[in-house]
């Protein structure tokens, strides 16, 4: 790209990729890949599995870009989509061969002290466990409004639902995952401050 990148829009960006130009592709990706590998993580549990889900994403995107339609959903909806149905795909393939365990790629942040630290790690652990848990429908539409921060709209674009859906999906995600962490507040295995 002989100007900034930066300054053009995804469309003007993805037809310049189409055109064969790597610098507009690599521009795509730096700016969606982090939303794009975060929600297939959360969706997937698996770093393994999201580093995978965001290539094929990001390669479909490259070797078919006439598949997005602006006038549908933006770039990043248009991969978070995609992301979706890579990771319901696996889900499906995988879906009694959960892993047992953690993963330590979600780490929260450093507390002030070792056991600080265990302690917040568990909880983490206890909470991820428990959206897991949750059936794909309600987990997608919960990382999309808590951890993606997303609007309704855009939810439902995503998902392939409407508002009004998206709004049920996500009160009963809460409710469920409210009562599975209760349980576990009651069971002593989670520990309230």
């Amino acid at each position: 790209m002989s100007a900034d990148p930066r300054v053009f829009t995804d469309e003007e960006i993805l037809r310049r990729t189409a055109n064969g130009d790597e610098a507009a592709f690599l521009e795509i990706y730096r700016r969606h890949r982090d939303r794009v590998y975060r929600f297939a993580f959360r969706m997937t549990g698996s770093a393994d599995v999201a580093r995978d889900v965001t290539h094929t994403c990001f390669a479909s995107l490259l070797e078919s870009p006439s598949r997005f339609d602006g006038r549908r959903a933006g770039l990043g909806t248009y991969l978070c989509t995609a992301a979706r149905n890579q990771s319901l795909r696996h889900a499906s393939r995988a879906w009694r061969e959960r892993p047992a365990g953690g993963s330590a790629d979600l780490r929260p942040g450093n507390g002030p002290s070792p056991l600080e630290r265990i302690l917040d790690d568990e909880r983490a652990r206890i909470v991820r466990t428990a959206l897991a848990a949750l059936a794909p429908l309600h987990r997608e539409v919960l990382i999309l409004a808590e951890y993606e921060e997303l609007d309704l709209a855009t939810i439902g674009q995503i998902v392939g639902a409407e508002v009004g859906a998206v709004k049920v999906r996500l009160h009963r995600a809460r409710r469920k995952l409210r009562a599975a962490l209760e349980a576990q507040v009651t069971s002593g295995a989670l520990a309230v401050e």
